[in-house]
């Protein structure tokens, strides 16, 4: 049974971590995670994947310790299910059902009720998590293979709750899920009775915490309650900070006129006394003097103008620090415009190997940009990667004809034992060193860090690499096809990314559940993928078909 929520604190004294090649990643942190739900936030590269596997007991830090008050459950950002397995193989329960059937046969042996323990309410239970998630439907003896992405996301998060673990950490955990199943995380979420830390871009997700902690070169600023008091917060700071830098720019150029004036003053009186030494006006004992105290006068007054200025430029450095200035990538996209039209893409009588049973035909013309939607299962990455040649379907054909590039989700287009310039040299062989290490800046990729191994960058991180591999591939793509393409970004590149789509000029594809990301590129063509087949539909019959759950 999990801790009660008053006795629960997730402590980490002064942690630290490096990777193995010796980048930093944390330096000696020191948080408490409370009773209640946490959103942990922070730009790619922050190390919030690293520190929720820190929490877990994943990695051992460098440096210090974390506490915590009994079992600790993960939920990874990239859930991997062995196919082979059942569902309840995946959710821990196929021993203790075992011995439970056994005895319902009659076997009364010592060791099927060891097996069970106090646990014989463990179907119940199991379904009656499976249901509260949206996956009654599955059963105890489906395998893993049968289920979608989304779907096996919810049945490790099944799998965890069925532990009735003390602290629950969620690592982006509505990547790749529909509108449905998101609601169904958002109550499971709601209703958790201890600590919970969350990782997430999803700002529906990050509404229903309370109180959000930004990781932020190397340290954590709190924020009591959901994203929009967040931003709120972060925004009245930022109008602060902003008219503190104003007032400080303002007191540097002051000081600067101060420090002209006086020294324009000096060489005025400078050329006064020497004026008088030449006409031998005054003794010369008495010009010494008063040359000496007008020296020292001069030293002085020069030193206090200086000493002003220097003390309002530490003003405006200190000011400065306060207002953020977070890189954003800045994605360039080829241009690889499209006639009007000309034939991008058919799909004549397409069967998939997973998903909708439906056959599927399309003929995409000229620069249409799609947004490819359906339930979790209906058969959206299987279509992609079959546009892309990756399957081939199991009846009909499918044909493109213009250069196309492919992104999937899951981001396995990267070598994780090659640096992340090695990686893009693969796909543009006859780019230079230059050419490539250029592209690989305006993804924030700046020196050392474009030759960190891709396997050890985070989900931010890897997008931006596999994305920049893409690009610069030859030929550059006239089709680009995007796979839940917002899942691993911050709000920034989230941003940038949407403008660097609003600006390609080639057909676009982009399956997601990421509503307004998909309103915001300008989609001109919806297309619904469902138990039916494929079909153009509207923004609202889009909206209520994904979030009903039928």
């Amino acid at each position: 049974m999990a801790t009660t929520p008053h006795t629960a604190f997730l402590t980490c004294s002064a942690l630290s971590y490096r990777q193995p090649d010796g980048t930093g990643v944390l330096d000696r942190l020191q948080l408490t995670f409370g009773p209640g739900r946490t959103g942990l936030i922070g730009t790619n590269g922050s190390g919030k994947t690293t520190l929720l596997r820190l929490l877990a007991g994943q990695l051992t830090p460098t440096e210090g310790t974390v506490t915590a008050p009994g079992e600790v459950a993960h939920l990874p950002q990239n859930v991997t299910l062995d196919t082979a397995l059942t569902v309840d193989e995946a959710l821990g329960i196929d021993a203790t059902r075992a011995a439970l059937h056994a005895i319902e046969s009659g076997d009364a042996r010592e060791e099927h009720f060891e097996a069970v323990g106090d646990d014989w309410d463990v179907e119940e239970r199991a379904l009656a998590t499976l249901a509260s998630l949206g996956l009654g439907h599955i059963g105890l003896d489906r395998t893993v293979g049968r289920l979608s992405g989304g779907e096996t996301v919810l049945l490790r998060l099944a799998a965890l709750l069925l532990r009735r673990p003390d602290v629950l950490l969620l690592d982006e955990p509505t990547n790749n899920l529909d509108l449905h199943a998101r609601q169904r995380l958002y109550d499971a979420v709601e209703t958790w009775n201890g600590v919970l830390v969350i990782v997430s871009h999803d700002r529906e997700l990050l509404e229903r915490v309370d109180r959000i902690a930004e990781l932020r070169s190397g340290g954590v600023t709190w924020y009591g309650g959901g994203w929009s008091a967040y931003e709120d917060a972060v925004a009245t700071a930022q109008e602060a900070a902003e008219r503190t830098v104003r007032v400080a720019e303002s007191d540097v150029r002051r000081q600067k006129r101060g420090l002209v004036e006086a020294q324009t003053k000096l060489a005025r009186r400078k050329r006064y006394g020497q004026k008088m030494a030449e006409q031998k006006r005054e003794p010369k004992i008495v010009m010494g003097l008063r040359r000496r105290a007008a020296q020292e006068s001069a030293g002085k007054h020069r030193t206090l103008h200086e000493d002003r200025l220097g003390e309002a430029k530490e003003r405006l450095d200190e000011a400065l620090e306060g207002v953020r200035q977070d890189e954003e990538i800045r994605v360039h996209l080829p241009r690889t415009a499209v006639p009007a039209g000309r034939t991008v893409l058919s799909l004549d009588g397409v069967v998939l190997r997973h998903g909708t049973p439906a056959s599927l035909s399309l003929d995409l013309r000229g620069p249409e940009r799609v947004a490819l939607v359906g339930r979790n299962g209906a058969g959206k990455s299987t279509l992609l990667r079959t546009v892309a040649g990756e399957i081939a379907p199991a009846a009909g054909e499918a044909l493109t004809r213009v250069p196309t590039r492919f992104l999937p989700q899951r981001l396995d287009v990267l070598d994780d034992s090659l640096t992340v310039v090695e990686n893009v040299a693969r796909t543009a062989p006859s780019a230079t060193g230059n050419v490539i290490r250029a592209q690989l800046a305006r993804f924030l990729f700046k020196g050392a860090r474009a030759d960190r191994p891709a396997g050890t960058l985070s989900g931010g991180e890897r997008f931006r690499a596999a994305l920049a591999a893409l690009l610069l591939a030859e030929p550059a793509p006239q089709l680009l096809m995007l796979d839940e393409p917002t899942n691993n970004l911050d709000m920034a590149s989230v941003r940038k990314l949407t403008t660097a789509l609003e600006s390609y000029e080639g057909a676009l594809i982009v399956a997601g559940h990421d509503l307004p990301f998909l309103e915001s590129i300008g989609v001109t063509r919806r297309l619904l993928l469902d138990g039916d087949g494929l079909r153009d539909t509207t923004e609202e019959e889009m909206r209520a078909a994904m979030a009903s759950g039928e």
